[in-house]
């Protein structure tokens, strides 16, 4: 009986794991494909990427405080001091607003199918970046691997037929954002020992992220939105879907690894190409285009397996219990 309760047991664990990964990748495709629809689409007509990322910003900040403070459905952790403020979710929540700000950019200029192919080169942003800072250590296995990641992607930049440098600018920006992101979580969050859970993770970085947004919007696009039709319905749908895509993350997260979700958005991320070419009339993929792509998702997929399984937890850092010998700081 007791063997059978067990078998129970890892059958629903398993059965939650599947259906954690597959709530991730249907709502990561659908996010994408519904912020490119509101950027971009003649219906709506929302041409304003940074005023998109600071109201998905700032609806993240309000539902997390009503269901933390108000309505108390949920707990944030104890233990955030105003020194681990300032030195660690400050400059992770400005990076984290850069890289959602410039990757919807690069969504006016470029096609869905493109920027996910770019997005395939973060693994060389990461380690060029991880050895710089002396988190990485340069070898002629990682090199090769990151070759071969970087030649993917020339390649299907070379197949590319209406490619925009712009936006390719703009995403490769948002590469670098994120990746210096990951950076600054395994340099100062973790090495401080903080244990963060997903929802207390949110609660303090999306007003830290919406403020850093608020800054430029307020100069780039503030007097261009004013004769624009709100569509309330609309916006607030779309930045609903990014509060449970960024709940998701997490919960795929704490239900295995960090390696398992990006494993995860390398299907996602094939998914997406392809099912673009369907929605979107403009995009035009060729064989160039997914052979390169193949290669690069190939070097991708070498990357996770080789690299070290302990240096996988550059995501996890804010989300798991983490143990520390020093005693963490008085709350504020």
């Amino acid at each position: 009986m007791a063997d059978r309760n067990r078998i129970r047991g890892f059958l629903k664990d398993e059965h939650v794991t599947y259906a954690s990964i597959l709530l991730y990748i249907t709502l990561s495709s659908c996010q994408i494909f519904f912020n490119k629809w509101v950027l971009s689409s003649k219906e709506i007509n929302f041409p304003y990427p940074l005023g998109l990322t600071l109201l998905h910003m700032s609806f993240s900040s309000v539902l997390c405080f009503l269901l933390t403070k108000v309505f108390k459905v949920m707990k944030v952790e104890e233990g955030m001091t105003l020194e681990i403020y300032v030195t660690s979710v400050i400059p992770i929540g400005a990076m984290f607003a850069m890289t959602l700000w410039l990757g919807n950019t690069a969504y006016l200029y470029l096609t869905v199918a493109f920027s996910q192919m770019l997005k395939a080169i973060m693994p060389v942003a990461v380690f060029i970046l991880g050895v710089c800072v002396g988190l990485e250590i340069m070898s002629c296995k990682m090199l090769l691997i990151m070759s071969v990641i970087s030649f993917g992607i020339l390649v299907a930049s070379y197949g590319e037929l209406n490619i925009n440098w712009i936006g390719v600018v703009y995403q490769m920006g948002g590469i670098v954002s994120e990746a210096l992101r990951l950076i600054l979580m395994e340099i100062l969050v973790k090495r401080k020992g903080i244990k963060l859970n997903p929802v207390s993770l949110m609660y303090y970085m999306s007003p830290c992220s919406a403020i850093c947004l608020f800054i430029p919007w307020i100069f780039l696009e503030r007097s261009k939105m004013d004769t624009w039709d709100f569509h309330v319905l609309v916006l607030s749908l779309n930045s609903l879907c990014t509060f449970a895509l960024n709940l998701s993350v997490f919960l795929v997260i704490s239900q295995t690894s960090a390696l398992t979700i990006r494993i995860a958005g390398v299907f996602k991320d094939w998914v997406v190409v392809l099912v673009s070419a369907l929605l979107f009339a403009e995009t035009k993929l060729t064989i160039i285009n997914l052979f390169g792509y193949a290669i690069a998702i190939a070097g991708v997929a070498a990357y996770n397996n080789y690299k070290p399984k302990n240096s996988e937890n550059i995501k996890l850092v804010s989300l798991s219990p983490v143990k520390s010998d020093k005693e963490p700081g008085k709350p504020w």
